[in-house]
């Protein structure tokens, strides 16, 4: 398998497919680079290069104690990003890996970067504050810590609920997308897994934003029950000097069905374009 060392001795694994202009996909949380495996086999077989990694804690990535935070997130994302000597690149970051992509862009520049694409990402900022009103309470993410910690396992399943929108009236819900979630969640380490809770919920990107001048991407759910719109996209696309947003009516957090083939539809048009 693929892997490099951080400066810090941790292994971060990558995939890397196909040949062309570099796609770098970062994943959202518990899963790794395996959620991206649709849309990175699509930019592959349209003559792009898929490059997707496994974030420190998740996956097959090494599972250090220190370090699960974003901006350390960011920093690996910059050393593999170097390692590959990556130039023109579009980096795509899907909930807690859209965050990743804008501390990245934010922290280390646009230097090999030309677009970027966000799809349910979590910032500006997930928590409910005094600033942030639309936020989502302490207590939901103090509740996600405490399932974890208490039966993960379980956990992992019962939200793979939400995540997908299986709850809904009417929803066609897929064992397999479930069970692929459940799966995903269970490699990662729990100290991981907690420690980024923190990363995703607290961390706050509304001074990151309007650094970023290339053109973004903003895609998300209107019926988004992990990372509700109303904080997120609709506050990013207005804090981002070039955005693009793509609201998409009904959606979950986890595209699937024809929700994920507009998305894809949508993502080959912003590559292209």
């Amino acid at each position: 398998m693929p892997t490099i060392a951080t400066q810090d001795g941790t292994t971060i694994f990558y995939k890397d497919w196909g040949a062309g202009r570099p796609v770098v996909f970062s994943h959202g949380w518990p899963l790794n680079a395996d959620a991206w495996d649709p849309q990175a086999n699509l930019v592959a077989s349209h003559g792009f290069r898929a490059i997707a990694h496994d974030r420190r804690g998740h996956g097959r990535s090494s599972q250090p104690w220190d370090g699960n935070f974003m901006d350390q997130y960011a920093d690996d994302l910059a050393e593999l990003i170097d390692h590959l000597d990556l130039r023109d690149a579009v980096l795509v970051g899907h909930s807690t890996g859209g965050g990743e992509v804008v501390r990245y862009l934010a922290r280390h520049g646009t230097d090999r970067v030309a677009k970027a694409v966000l799809l349910g990402a979590v910032p500006p900022l997930m928590l409910k504050t005094d600033a942030n009103p639309d936020g989502t309470p302490m207590e939901v993410f103090d509740g996600i810590r405490a399932g974890v910690a208490s039966d993960r396992s379980q956990f992992y399943k019962d939200l793979s609920e939400a995540f997908f929108g299986f709850n809904r009236p009417g929803a066609a819900v897929s064992q397999g997308k479930r069970d692929e979630f459940w799966f995903g969640g269970m490699q990662v380490g729990i100290k991981g897994a907690l420690d980024c809770i923190k990363a995703f919920s607290e961390t706050d990107f509304t001074e990151d934003l309007p650094k970023i001048g290339i053109p973004v991407l903003v895609a998300h759910g209107d019926d988004d029950q992990i990372v509700p719109i109303k904080a997120s996209a609709l506050r990013t696309a207005e804090l981002l000097p070039n955005a693009t947003l793509r609201v998409y009516e009904g959606a979950p957090h986890g595209l699937n069905g024809a929700f994920e083939q507009a998305f894809n539809a949508d993502l080959l048009a912003f590559l292209t374009s």
